[in-house]
């Protein structure tokens, strides 16, 4: 395992509303390590669009602290600050609201580059706008540099959105949720060329998502975070993670992904929740967040103590983190009988 290019240690994060705390993330703990694909998958309103913020530093965490190449981001100054601006980029979930509708594809490519001083003048301003679009597939490039977003379709939008990111020369790309607003039929060829760019171009890439399925596609040979109630409940390399899931909620999830064969799929056990109602982030249960719907609630643990991210006792290849006691006890998960 190569050497960690961005950590979060112990981030949480809270917004106000009226006078209330909103508590989003709690105690978030992960490396993203060199080069690799990390795909963070929850429900709607799980926190990972805001731990993806934070990554990208367009959020300040409430607390904890982010590392960068092994600094702490909030001690850089001066030209280390900027570095880690450039370096670190967000690919944000809707390209009809992101792009700017009054400018041009080139116009808004070239800003960054301008900005941060990669070019000079006009003329080269542009052969590396062609060059940018070209890398994300948008061809032929004349036919697109000088129109509008409007003009484009969804699937284009999202390609110049991905080519902004890659103006600076990144090497993290946090893409948040990147192709859910584009048609399934091309979601597949988006996804094929973000793997391409970390080959081609060394770029970490962490990629958020609701959809597990996708993350296991995407980050096959990388590792999934799941995420619950701006919690990390389970994090490890995906295939082991898929093969052997070690969280309740993470069996959940994958017990309710349909097969490629339908056969399979009737087959297939679903796991019923003792509870389809998510608490709210303002009455957050005692103990795990999870056990008010969990399967395998145990009564007097469950409901008592907070679980933090630790190693299974039987898992002796140290290469999941769950946040779960009895499966961190290495006890049989038994389902709750009322």
């Amino acid at each position: 395992m190569s050497e960690p290019i961005m950590q979060l240690e112990s981030i949480y994060r809270s917004f106000k509303k009226d006078r209330t705390d909103i508590p989003v993330l709690q105690d978030v703990n992960f490396a993203v390590n060199n080069l690799e694909f990390l795909c963070l998958v929850g429900e709607s309103g799980c926190g990972k669009t805001t731990t993806g913020k934070i990554l990208a530093g367009l959020l300040p965490p409430s607390s904890g602290k982010i590392y960068f190449e092994g600094q702490d981001i909030t001690t850089l100054r001066g030209s280390a600050r900027n570095h880690y601006r450039r370096s670190v980029q967000i690919i944000h979930q809707d390209p009809y609201a992101s792009l700017n509708p009054t400018h041009t594809i080139y116009e808004m490519l070239s800003f960054p580059l301008f900005h941060h001083k990669f070019v000079r003048g006009k003329h080269q301003a542009r052969e590396r706008v062609w060059e940018l679009l070209e890398l994300v597939d948008l061809t032929p490039v004349e036919d697109v540099i000088d129109k509008y977003p409007y003009q484009l379709s969804g699937g284009q939008r999202q390609r110049v959105s991905i080519a902004r990111a890659l103006t600076t020369n990144p090497s993290v790309i946090v893409a948040d949720e990147s192709v859910s607003m584009v048609d399934v039929s091309i979601r597949i060829g988006l996804l094929q060329m973000m793997m391409n760019l970390r080959d081609e171009l060394d770029v970490t890439i962490v990629f958020i998502t609701h959809d597990l399925a996708l993350a296991k596609y995407f980050a096959w040979e990388g590792r999934i975070g799941v995420m619950y109630l701006g919690r990390l409940v389970e994090i490890g390399k995906t295939q082991e993670l898929i093969a052997t899931p070690r969280h309740p909620y993470t069996k959940v999830l994958l017990s309710a992904i349909p097969e490629p064969d339908p056969e399979k799929t009737r087959a297939k056990r679903h796991i019923q929740l003792r509870s389809e109602d998510i608490p709210r982030l303002t009455e957050l249960p005692d103990g795990c967040t999870f056990h008010p719907r969990c399967p395998w609630y145990v009564e007097g643990v469950c409901d008592v103590d907070v679980p933090r991210l630790g190693i299974p006792a039987n898992d002796s290849n140290n290469t999941v983190e769950v946040a779960c006691i009895p499966v961190q006890r290495g006890e049989e998960l038994r389902l709750y009988e009322s």
